[in-house]
């Protein structure tokens, strides 16, 4: 049994999609919850020859991609960046557009071929988007506190055997710039730039439109325009430039399972991380961390960048996510690590049923039909 079970069963699942996106038959589901799987006695009553039933074949690739299972960046989720800029950009975006006009100009380059997003309508219905030109990057402007699992998106592109899009660009939260790492580093190099967004916590469509806007705000889900965290408020604008704002403590209860364990604030495992906190208003903070980050930034003629960043208040920030969503994920994952296998390897410590080297998956997913 792949050891995601336990990060499902025990609620602390951040619905990345990752396990979905790397399943070689397709036994993971994840949805703005949690991540599901189907084994072989979910089956047991299905009708093979009628409907299709995938369960779990025990190939613990899922294992691989997992952020629970991988940690947590620990204390300091700065040790890793190169430089921190204020940014922003000509494009319209939730604040200085800096994430958008990134996505722009390296499609205006050739710099990537296709990229993944979150997009809305008008009730803040989100569905993840597969951008394939510069002219698909407006649909995906502005923040949605609503999740979804983008990183499932890449399943249909790790098994595309046309091998269509070659230079991905994914934006997405902590959890899923994480997952987007795990998926680079052990299955596909065909991941360019991984975007990551500073995020608290996000909400299930059904608590924050269904409830927290209507009920607690008292505005109608499609009167919304924006939505922000600032100053310990959650921020809604309406389309008649009305204000109103909730203490975060008081919306916090809803946030989804996944949210009240990450402690990763600034998405660590991110090539550049952006966000709105630490800079002015209408700049966005740009935080760089890897040496593909550097280079893609320094493509991005547009920007305007400057140093007037508080990067002490994003580290308050850090401190506060830490400590309010504290629990002993290192407890955890010695406990399920040690399962079955009690050696010790690597930072984990502990022996998998896998080596490090990459996957097929498409040699896997052609296994499994022809079988």
């Amino acid at each position: 049994m792949p050891k995601i079970d336990y990060v499902v069963s025990e609620k602390v699942c951040t619905a990345c999609g990752g396990c979905e996106a790397i399943c070689p038959v397709g036994a993971p589901r994840a949805d703005q919850l949690r991540s599901e799987i189907k084994h072989e006695e979910d089956c047991s009553n299905v009708n093979l020859f009628k409907e299709e039933c995938s369960y779990c074949v025990d190939c613990y690739a899922c294992e691989r991609v997992c952020p629970i299972l991988d940690g947590f960046p620990g204390d300091d989720e700065f040790d890793n960046v190169r430089f921190v800029k204020a940014g922003r950009s000509p494009m319209p975006g939730q604040d200085g557009g800096v994430t958008s006009q990134i996505l722009k100009s390296l499609f205006e380059q050739g710099e990537i071929d296709c990229a993944f997003g979150l997009a809305r309508n008008e009730k803040w219905e989100t569905e993840v988007l597969l951008m394939t030109q510069a002219s698909d990057v407006a649909k995906t402007s502005g923040t949605k506190y609503n999740y979804m699992p983008i990183i499932s998106g890449m399943k249909e592109i790790i098994r595309d055997v046309t091998q269509k899009y070659e230079k991905i660009a994914i934006v997405g939260c902590p959890c899923q710039a994480h997952a987007a790492r795990l998926l680079k580093d052990n299955l596909t190099d065909k991941i360019t730039i991984i975007l990551g967004l500073v995020c608290m916590e996000s909400f299930s469509y059904e608590n924050l439109c269904q409830h927290i806007i209507p009920d607690m705000m008292e505005l109608n889900i499609e009167d919304v325009v924006k939505m922000d965290f600032a100053k310990g408020k959650f921020v809604v604008t309406s389309k008649t430039g009305e204000v109103k704002r909730i203490p975060i403590k008081d919306i916090a209860e809803f946030a989804r399972d996944g949210c009240h364990h990450c402690v990763d604030y600034t998405a660590y495992y991110a090539d550049i991380s952006l966000g709105s906190v630490g800079a002015g208003n209408g700049w966005n903070s740009v935080i760089v961390r890897t040496e593909a980050g550097e280079e893609c930034l320094s493509k991005i003629s547009e920007l305007e960048l400057t140093d007037d960043v508080n990067v002490d208040f994003l580290k308050k920030l850090v401190d506060t996510k830490h400590k309010n969503n504290a629990w002993n994920y290192k407890d955890f994952m010695e406990r399920v690590w040690t399962i079955g296998y009690p050696n010790r390897i690597e930072h984990l410590g502990y022996e998998v049923p896998w080596k490090r080297e990459p996957i097929n998956i498409q040699k896997y997913s052609l296994q499994a039909k022809s079988d």
